[in-house]
């Protein structure tokens, strides 16, 4: 399936590019979020009417994000969790604790932009945790987990 992209997608392309996918990402992500619109005659004539405004859009897209990434890399974040004697937590710690915790810090960020690649935390320690803002904005946070 042949799409033209909407917006900058990490490992796909850039705002305009004409690139094949996989039907079914295409029809039920790319299409519904508004990311893509399929590549017939009509839509890529409107892409072209359109192609200023699409820009303008991303650009202010990209400088919110490197807006959001200077607050969050001025935070501190401490998350307290229940430990036992040699530091091993009871439970872990997820996206969704980090997110809360760096949301009440002063930074809204939602679940799904924090990368944990190793997994969950479940040592008591300081990790650094990647926050996708943007396409071309990956903000670092030292997140330091402490031992009610």
């Amino acid at each position: 399936m042949e799409v033209i992209l909407l917006e900058k997608i990490t490992n796909l392309g850039n705002l305009g590019d004409r690139v094949n996918v996989k039907a079914g990402y295409g029809r039920n992500y790319l299409v519904p979020q508004g990311k893509a619109a399929v590549a017939t005659a009509k839509k890529i004539a409107e892409f072209e009417t359109r192609r200023a405004e699409l820009e303008k859009a991303a650009i202010q897209k990209l400088n919110a994000a490197q807006a959001r990434a200077t607050v969050l890399s001025k935070l501190e974040v401490v998350i307290k969790h229940k430990a036992g004697d040699e530091g091993k937590l009871f439970g872990s710690v997820g996206t969704h604790n980090i997110a809360e915790a760096i949301t009440a810090a002063g930074a809204a960020v939602e679940k799904n932009e924090i990368r944990m690649p190793q997994g969950v935390i479940r040592h008591i320690g300081e990790y650094p945790i990647d926050i996708y803002l943007h396409a071309d904005v990956i903000a670092t946070l030292s997140i330091k987990i402490a031992a009610e």
